[in-house]
């Protein structure tokens, strides 16, 4: 009875403390490049979605997104420069030939124990020119991230969706304007306490609007423009002459331009 009784009379204290971690989430942004250093390797999910539309195959980006989507599956998968190996991997394409079609999820086995050339051939086999969706569907690709979790039971764990796209949603406009409110990220967030969407090849105002018009609690979203990502294959970046394992200036710039360790902003 007595240690009940203690338990009740401590119950207030520890709604204070959840209460008080829950603040300390929202101003801090969840602890940033710390959490980062304290997660276990192997322990992460990477998710990459690619853009098969129309719109981002003509926009000449498509065929250096794969390229680099490349080499950075092979940085990770090999922990080169720091970075941490992700326990899971799944490869997917972004809408489809109608709205919500499922797309298939190509499983980490299917370029692990390739090199870099070998992942680049089997992103465009998978990806090929000839394949082409109608629809880019955003929220049918969360949803099936999503499905896919929970199935997997990967839920809790830190998760990490990258996709190369223009970032621009098929949806209606609004005042003659893209409504980026359409884009639902609600799937996602009870997912994990660190979930990150990182919108790659986009455009500065597409960009701009993902980061402030997509509403959001807990998901934590990046975007990097098409003339930053284009730069990743400079010379004065990837030295010429060296092996891929000691590209070190890459390493920092996938780091603090692709990898960024993104702070939760609230949206609504």
């Amino acid at each position: 009875m007595r240690i009940r009784l203690k338990l009740l009379l401590m119950m207030p204290l520890l709604f204070s403390a959840l209460t008080a971690c829950d603040l300390f989430e929202q101003f801090t942004g969840g602890g940033g490049e710390q959490e980062e250093d304290t997660q276990r390797a192997g322990n992460s999910v990477l998710f990459v979605g690619v853009d098969i539309s129309g719109s981002f195959k003509k926009s000449g980006h498509f065929d250096d997104s794969l390229r680099f989507m490349s080499h950075y599956l092979y940085t990770h998968l090999n922990g080169l420069g720091d970075t941490r190996i992700p326990g899971d991997l799944f490869v997917g394409s972004i809408g489809g030939a109608k709205p919500n079609e499922p797309k298939t999820f190509y499983p980490i086995q299917t370029f692990q124990y390739k090199d870099v050339k070998g992942i680049e051939k089997e992103l465009r086999k998978i990806f090929s020119k000839t394949n082409t969706n109608r629809y880019t569907d955003y929220n049918a690709f969360f949803k099936q991230i999503t499905t896919f979790m929970r199935n997997k039971k990967l839920v809790m764990k830190p998760t990490n969706i990258v996709l190369l796209t223009d970032g621009i949603p098929d949806a209606p406009k609004v005042d003659g304007k893209r409504d980026y409110r359409s884009l639902n990220l609600k799937p996602l967030e009870n997912l994990s306490r660190k979930i990150t969407v990182r919108v790659l090849y986009t455009s500065a105002t597409t960009g701009m609007n993902w980061q402030t018009k997509v509403p959001r609690k807990r998901v934590r979203v990046w975007t990097q423009d098409a003339n930053v990502m284009k730069s990743w294959n400079a010379k004065d970046i990837m030295v010429p002459g060296k092996k891929f394992e000691e590209q070190t200036r890459f390493f920092d710039w996938l780091r603090d331009n692709v990898d960024f360790p993104v702070r939760v902003r609230r949206i609504r």
